[in-house]
């Protein structure tokens, strides 16, 4: 998944070992490959009852029991304005912790673990889509395309609550 630009000079076997490096879990919606940090990650699974909840904004699934825990289940996709998946295969869970609850994410697919150099990270494009603009922490650029950087905590303050969360400084 490596990608040399030719415009940069190439880095020596030393260097690229001494690079930091972040874990990232990634995971697709629609055709889009997103990532959040694996430390943010509790569990990964296949949600499969999931009990409707009377009233809750739209991006809210439900709920579901997770080892004794009720965990709420939000569908990234509504966060994101996408429209709703047209097969019926099963959708993946990605649970996460925010503000001391648990939520499951639902997606389309799991992928892998990644390490990935901080220096292939890079600030959101102004032409991505406004309402991702509001949810990612920036970019990799990938020989695939653009993985986007989930803001988690964004994400399940403004699309779940409806308020904005804090903006964390990076």
């Amino acid at each position: 998944m490596s990608t040399i630009h030719k415009n940069q000079p190439r880095k020596r076997a030393a260097e690229v070992v001494d690079e930091p490096a972040t874990e990232l879990v990634t995971f697709s919606v629609e055709d889009q490959w997103f990532c959040i940090p694996v430390l943010k990650v509790q569990d990964m699974l296949v949600p499969e009852r999931i009990a409707a909840i009377p009233m809750a904004p739209p991006s809210v699934r439900g709920a579901i029991n997770l080892r004794g825990r009720i965990v709420t289940v939000i569908d990234v996709r509504v966060c994101l304005g996408l429209p709703p998946r047209l097969d019926d295969g099963p959708s993946m869970g990605v649970t996460v912790e925010h503000e001391h609850e648990l939520y499951t994410l639902l997606v389309d697919r799991v992928g892998d673990v990644v390490s990935l150099p901080h220096s292939r990270w890079e600030r959101s494009p102004v032409t991505l889509d406004p309402v991702w603009q509001d949810v990612a922490r920036g970019v990799y650029r990938m020989d695939q395309g653009l993985m986007v950087v989930l803001d988690v905590d964004r994400l399940l303050g403004e699309k779940v609550r409806g308020e904005a969360a804090p903006v964390n400084a990076s």
